[in-house]
């Protein structure tokens, strides 16, 4: 009898479980994967800057253009209208002011860009690319006091 109960317990914890969420196939699912990567590979370029992370050129450099190629992608999976999901960090902005928001991403495009460019130049020092991660670091900080939900 107690290990039916058990049983009846642990199923209905595992069905509470799997009715929370987010789709990993719905466009926010999507982005929140891609930015969750982006910061990722972010905090290991600052960590290489700052010292906690010892700094290796090669993988600077794959890491750079990995943060380049990443910053080209959530975009797409913002859809014209917002979405019911109430688990998005996106303010309301966000679809009410298009313009402003595809300008910050593609100043963001360009400061990864710049960043995956200078990291393929030998020799490679943290003191030269350092002012481009914080140009990148702010760009993301910008688009983030305009348009995220804290």
């Amino acid at each position: 009898m107690n290990a039916k109960k058990l049983l009846i317990v642990v199923a209905a914890c595992l069905g509470l479980a799997a009715c929370g969420g987010v789709d990993p196939n719905s466009p926010l699912g999507k982005r929140q994967a891609i930015f969750k990567d982006m910061l990722r590979t972010s905090e290991d370029l600052g960590g290489m800057l700052r010292g906690r992370i010892a700094f290796d050129e090669q993988r600077f450099g794959t890491d750079a253009a990995r943060l380049d190629q990443l910053s080209r992608q959530p975009w797409q999976h913002f859809p014209q209208i917002k979405e019911g999901d109430s688990d998005s960090a996106a303010r309301d902005d966000v679809w009410q002011r298009q313009e402003r928001f595809q300008i910050l991403a593609r100043e963001l495009e360009a400061s990864t860009g710049q960043l995956a460019s200078a990291a393929q130049t030998r020799p490679l020092s943290a003191q030269g690319v350092a002012p481009l991660v914080q140009k990148v670091e702010d760009n993301c900080e910008a688009c983030h006091k305009e348009f995220r939900a804290y």
